[in-house]
């Protein structure tokens, strides 16, 4: 995190730990905020890496499931990156900065060392420079029916885009739409606090699971250390939310992909679930999921989790279809607490 920004969240009554702002002292009110009213979100803990120099496209282009073509300073994409059978080591939201057209990837800040490790070994002769810039950008998300009125309030020479994924350029920085009522500010640390005090005016602050639900329930996939390769694309639905061009060329696993959306069915499938239990326990991403139809033998597996407003932990979970069709989905062991499955904002069918 940003030393500047941790001195100016802190003062706040920011409550940090491992770079990642936990509440502002009342989770629990915070949370309820976030299904109600409208609220802001330092977004510290997701990583930023920066692909810059003139082949960066193309490098881009062979590595990861999007098509980078598409994406420019006026419009994000969500992405994978593979290895050679599939399986996923990351996801991400990537997007051009418009002050040098380099592309930029956001991720958990837990897997931008790894990442940004594993696309430097391709990078050989191309003139790509990799770089973690988590820290040189502040970024800010804002949440409510209200966003949008509120943004604008606070930038009224700039139009903020309200379509998904579009990217809207104002002073120092980048306004990216998640969805109709969610946005995200990617801005300086002299822009920052001046931004921030605005739209608090008109906010709750909140800690960074409130911006973790917000993404659980629009069916956003996360890819953590705890889950690495135990994916495809296809099976936290990226291909459903624009991640996964079959149009574009060979890039790492592509192969793999592409058998499995023309020639079989997609067996696993993200769902969207809640679980009612208290959302002090331990539920995480890796933990194991059992249907009657699997028996002792896992039928899936928690992709991310957070506390919900109305009590209990909602999750994205990725089981098989056949063990959803089939009957009740328990956590942790056959005898554990029940999922109960929820709709998507998207269809999976």
């Amino acid at each position: 995190m940003n030393p500047d920004w941790f001195t100016f969240l802190t003062h706040r009554n920011a409550h940090i730990e491992q770079k990642r702002v936990l509440h502002f002292g009342q989770p629990a009110a915070e949370l309820a905020q976030a299904a109600s009213g409208s609220v802001l979100i330092d977004l510290s803990h997701l990583g930023l890496i920066r692909f810059s120099g003139e082949d960066a496209q193309n490098f881009l282009q062979g590595q990861l499931s999007c098509d980078v073509r598409s994406i420019d300073s006026t419009q994000a994409s969500h992405g994978g990156y593979c290895t050679p059978k599939g399986r996923l080591l990351g996801s991400f939201l990537m997007w051009q900065d418009v002050s040098d057209n380099s592309y930029l990837m956001q991720l958990p800040v837990e897997q931008v060392e790894t990442m940004a490790r594993r696309l430097k070994m391709f990078v050989l002769r191309a003139k790509v420079s990799i770089q973690d810039n988590t820290d040189d950008f502040i970024r800010m998300g804002i949440a409510g029916k209200n966003a949008l009125a509120l943004l604008q309030g606070t930038l009224p020479d700039t139009a903020i885009s309200p379509v998904p994924l579009a990217v809207t350029s104002i002073l120092d920085g980048q306004v990216i739409c998640h969805s109709e009522n969610r946005f995200e500010i990617i801005t300086t640390s002299t822009q920052a606090p001046l931004l921030w005090e605005r739209l608090n005016k008109h906010t709750h602050r909140a800690g960074a699971a409130v911006w973790d639900w917000l993404e659980i329930r629009e069916g956003i996939p996360a890819i953590f250390n705890a889950t690495q390769e135990h994916f495809i694309p296809q099976m936290v639905n990226l291909d459903i939310i624009g991640g996964v061009s079959f149009k574009k060329g060979c890039y790492p696993g592509q192969e793999i992909v592409a058998r499995t959306q023309y020639l079989g069915k997609i067996k696993r499938r993200m769902y969207l679930a809640h679980l009612d239990i208290d959302s002090s326990q331990d539920i995480a991403a890796g933990d194991s999921l059992f249907g009657t139809d699997t028996g002792d033998q896992a039928c899936g597996m928690i992709a991310h989790a957070a506390p919900a407003p109305a009590g209990g932990v909602d999750v994205l979970a990725v089981i098989q279809t056949s063990s959803v069709e089939a009957g009740p989905i328990h956590w942790k062991t056959l005898s554990g607490p029940q999922l109960a499955i929820l709709p998507l904002p998207y269809s999976i069918t």
